[in-house]
């Protein structure tokens, strides 16, 4: 269980960048607090890394940072989303009670969204590695359908900043880049079976997983919001949504605007 207190106390450290912006808690106190957990973790129990589990931290290391730096560089170069990060709603100063309970949430979602990595190594080098090596897999095809999307939205957004974005990986969903986290942390939480979790341990990963989902949804509904206010007129953008899925390909799933227990 101490392991579980120092992964908390990085998570804190790097996601108290919050502080400055209340919105970096959920961007770029997630990717760098993800990336130093990955580091933590791999201090923790080098003993018991193997080959899988290497993979594991090292792809999650790689994906914090990757995602940290580049909405780092998107806030200083998009200006829609300056608009966002800096609109008077989340310039306001929040009650230091929201800010100290977000503070905390957000830390220990993101310990137990790696908590099965955890697990699987605090557990001993007994487990069966076949489901590590399925679980890199699908955690590596998760990064790159991310990576990807938000290459592809930043490449169409300077050929036509003021159009939403149909193409590419965004004509089979509308939010490929939370997909591409969905698919991540499905691959994380694939790695723990055959590790001997605890029913406690399981819960753990579970509410890390279930939560990571939450916020997808969630952040999937805010785009839709803000999309529906820029583009509702548009013919295109209202062809657009009602033939590509939100979220989950071939799901039909085209909005989740009504659904306000998604508000985050």
């Amino acid at each position: 269980m101490t392991y579980l207190l120092i992964l908390l106390a990085v998570s804190l450290a790097v996601s108290a960048v919050g502080w400055k912006y209340f919105i970096y808690f959920f961007s770029v106190g997630y990717g760098y607090g993800i990336s130093a957990l990955a580091v933590t973790i791999a201090i923790l129990f080098h003993a018991n890394l193997s080959l899988p589990t290497i993979l594991l931290l090292i792809l999650l290391f790689i994906f914090g940072l990757r995602l940290g730096t580049y909405l780092l560089i998107r806030e200083r170069k998009a200006a829609e989303y300056r608009k966002i990060l800096y609109a008077p709603l989340n310039q306001k100063q929040k009650p230091l009670g929201v800010i100290i309970t977000v503070w905390l949430f957000c830390a220990l979602l993101y310990v137990t969204q790696v908590s099965p990595v955890a697990f699987r190594l605090a557990n001993g080098p007994h487990a069966s590695e076949l489901w590590a090596w399925i679980g890199a897999a699908v955690t590596l095809c998760g990064i790159l359908l991310e990576a990807v999307s938000d290459a592809q939205k930043a490449a169409a957004k300077k050929v036509n900043p003021k159009r939403f974005v149909d193409t590419g990986l965004y004509r089979i969903v509308r939010c490929p880049n939370y997909l591409g986290e969905l698919v991540i942390w499905t691959g994380v939480l694939i790695s723990a079976i055959g590790a001997h979790l605890s029913w406690w341990q399981w819960i753990v990963a579970g509410i890390g997983y279930i939560g990571i989902v939450f916020v997808m949804f969630s952040g999937a509904r805010r785009l839709e919001l803000r999309q529906n206010e820029t583009y509702g007129n548009d013919p295109e953008y209202q062809n657009y949504i009602k033939n590509t899925p939100i979220l989950i390909p071939f799901l039909p799933i085209y909005s989740v605007a009504r659904y306000e227990w998604l508000k985050a």
